[in-house]
């Protein structure tokens, strides 16, 4: 028997694995330490009543014999899909039902994507720092990885390079580092895809907290982004889904390989390999995509925001450097005093019993940068900040 022995090349533990693990055995030593946690993007606000309602109801169908459904399709429902062309004609892009699929989340797309290209014959694109999913991928699948690095002197957002490539991991608005494109930045990366038939691979988990106009909420409002990109969509965030898991990807019918359509492959993988997304999530995607749904969730967005403020008032009081806050849930800001990202972990955690995510989990260019979200509650924002401010 042969194994896969690339799974060697990975960190000895993922990213938040280890945070956890630091934090309970700070907790065990110190059981009456006000711990908060300011780390990993999970949400603290209820899913928007429509959405939760549509997921009992959905429920509630499967205990009678004439509502009961057993295997949904493997690409998803057609009302679902449909739900995510409807909310992508908000932004001006029109899409056919047959292009989206419906999944449980935004990782497991991303990561099994990379089913449809043949293993260790690309060379992958991956920004540092970002979302560690996409380097770990390409690692298991003995890629070719390149690094673009993203740092204060080009504003977290690289532009394409002078080489050409196979695969790009795009996110944006970027976690960590809240960093977003412009429609002419995005356009470039789209320009630079298609002239070396390349395939962007788009993270468009965070686009509903997108305030500012000239930030393009999906890929595909991009000229020529058809024929060159896959986007992946998720409600883990932006409805509050994290519990639930809900997600979608976008294969256009344009983005073609050797002449074979991406979107063919995409949809044999799926019906090989997954048996489709729970009904009941389905029916949750549906609702949460709905205009009443949209209206409901931006609300909790909005306290999110508010969390944001809370956040960057005390950098900027204390003149620390940072990014984010604004079109996303995240803040990315420099340690203090020239400490590396988990030295000032520990720091924070042992002085203000506060747990945030040290940069350099992210890529070697997120030493001595820190993450902060902004997914707890007001109440525990004020307080960890509060705390912060005494230390900066």
């Amino acid at each position: 028997m042969k194994i896969n022995k690339n799974y060697s090349k990975l960190e000895e533990n993922y990213l938040f694995t280890e945070i956890a693990l630091r934090t309970k055995r700070f907790c065990d030593a110190n059981p009456d330490a006000p711990v908060i946690k300011l780390g990993i993007g999970d949400v603290t606000l209820p899913l928007p009543e429509i959405a939760a309602d549509a997921i009992i109801t959905a429920f509630e169908e499967l205990k009678h014999a004439e509502t009961f459904r057993g295997y949904g399709p493997e690409l998803g429902y057609h009302f679902a899909r449909k739900a995510v062309t409807d909310y992508y004609k908000n932004y001006g892009v029109q899409l056919d039902d047959g292009e989206v699929t419906i999944g449980d989340g935004i990782g497991s797309d991303i990561a099994n994507i990379t089913d449809i290209f043949e293993k260790s014959a690309n060379t992958v694109l991956v920004p540092n720092p970002v979302y560690p999913l996409y380097k770990a991928t390409s690692l298991m699948d003995n890629q070719k990885i390149v690094y673009i690095e993203c740092t204060a002197e080009n504003n977290f957002l690289p532009a394409p390079p002078d080489f050409p490539s196979d695969i790009i991991y795009l996110c944006s608005p970027n976690n960590p580092t809240g960093a977003t494109f412009n429609f002419a930045q995005l356009q470039a990366w789209v320009d630079y895809a298609n002239s070396c038939s390349a395939v962007i691979l788009y993270d468009n988990a965070y686009e509903r907290f997108i305030e500012e106009s000239d930030k393009p909420h999906s890929i595909f409002q991009i000229d020529g982004a058809k024929t060159c990109a896959i986007e992946f969509g998720s409600l883990s965030k932006t409805a509050g889904f994290t519990c639930v898991r809900s997600g979608y990807t976008v294969v256009p019918f344009a983005l073609k390989s050797d002449g074979i359509l991406l979107n063919r492959m995409w949809q044999q993988r799926q019906t090989t390999k997954y048996n489709g997304a729970p009904y009941p999530q389905q029916r949750g995607l549906q609702a949460a995509l709905s205009p009443a749904g949209i209206t409901q969730a931006d609300r909790n967005i909005a306290e999110y925001k508010k969390n944001s403020a809370l956040i960057t008032n005390v950098l900027n009081e204390k003149k620390v450097f940072y990014t984010g806050g604004k079109n996303s849930p995240y803040i990315w800001f420099r340690c203090p005093n020239g400490m590396s990202s988990w030295d000032f972990f520990d720091f924070l955690l042992n002085k203000v019993n506060v747990v945030g995510t040290p940069g350099v989990g992210f890529g070697s260019c997120g030493e001595n940068y820190f993450r902060l979200t902004t997914f707890n509650t007001c109440v525990a924002t004020k307080e960890a900040m509060e705390r912060i401010r005494g230390i900066l």
